[in-house]
């Protein structure tokens, strides 16, 4: 089974991933792999250096992200640039990395954007780690130090969480304790029958 996973900024997808972890279960990591796609000679920092020019470069030949972020953040135009020049880079990326697991009995595709970015068909269901939006607000801003009003504009980049729950098959509520949360994913894997 290949288990999508998602959720929204700081409900805790990482503490739910942490569960399958510890039980082995192979993780495909979206925001590793976009990390590694614009890593320097990578295919991803190849194709935002031609778009967007040497500028976002730093002396050692890395991504600037401070730099292309004060970019693409400003425009609205420029982040929907970035995200058509990396999204078949890092679909590929994800997808081949799913099916390298394949004789595994559950893999977890860990995709933050899963429904914004439509991975949906990749996946046999779609697990989604919730806490309604106004926990999320404060865990957020407390995590990140961040105002409310940046904090707010971070979730509304995101689906809203009530959509994502919507559109789920598993939820994974995450406004109990960690252990609450680890012991639900634990549940799920034993009613499963892959522990």
């Amino acid at each position: 089974m290949i288990l999508g996973l998602t959720g929204g900024i700081a409900t805790g997808k990482s503490t739910v991933v942490s569960v399958f972890r510890a039980y082995g279960f192979p993780i495909v990591d979206g925001d590793v792999i976009a990390r590694e796609i614009v890593e320097p000679n990578q295919a991803g920092l190849q194709a935002i250096v031609a778009h967007f020019g040497e500028g976002i470069l730093l002396p050692n030949g890395h991504l600037d992200r401070k730099q292309l972020g004060s970019i693409i953040f400003a425009d609205e135009q420029k982040r929907q640039q970035l995200d058509a020049l990396l999204d078949p880079i890092l679909r590929q990326n994800i997808t081949a990395q799913i099916h390298q697991y394949h004789d595994a009995p559950l893999v977890i595709a860990d995709v933050p954007l899963l429904f914004e970015a439509n991975y949906e068909q990749f996946m046999d269901k779609i697990a989604v780690v919730y806490i309604p939006e106004t926990v999320q607000l404060e865990r957020l801003m407390n995590r990140d130090t961040l105002t409310k009003e940046q904090a707010q504009q971070r979730i509304a980049s995101q689906l809203p969480i009530e959509e994502k729950k919507q559109r789920a098959d598993i939820v994974f509520d995450n406004q109990g304790s960690i252990a609450q949360t680890k012991e639900n994913v634990k549940s799920w894997l034993e009613a499963q029958k892959f522990i």
